[in-house]
């Protein structure tokens, strides 16, 4: 099998971290992000789950944000659609 450099860029501490949490593994870095990548690929998704820090996807937000989701995809739901303008008109009046 063929092989190629994959290159990446990262904090210097972070990286220094990793190296030493790779090597109480027993692995290396090269090693540790195979596995990743193979399982990447093989379960066609990211194998954890990726938080937001951002606080707006948090707490009371992700609710009301689900919950409009699921009224949006319910089809016994009325739907009220404007447009951009119409949205800029009703605040203007």
């Amino acid at each position: 099998m063929a092989q190629t450099t994959f290159s990446i860029r990262m904090d210097e501490n972070l990286k220094r971290q990793f190296d030493a949490l790779c090597s109480e593994f027993g692995m290396n870095v090269t090693t540790a992000i195979t596995v990743f990548v193979k399982a990447v690929v093989r379960e066609r998704e990211i194998p954890f789950k990726i938080a937001s820090s951002d606080p707006f996807y948090k707490g009371t937000n992700l609710w009301h944000l689900e919950k409009s989701l699921a009224e949006w995809n319910d089809p016994n739901v009325p739907k009220i659609v404007k447009t951009m303008e119409e949205l800029e008109e009703m605040a203007n009046e």
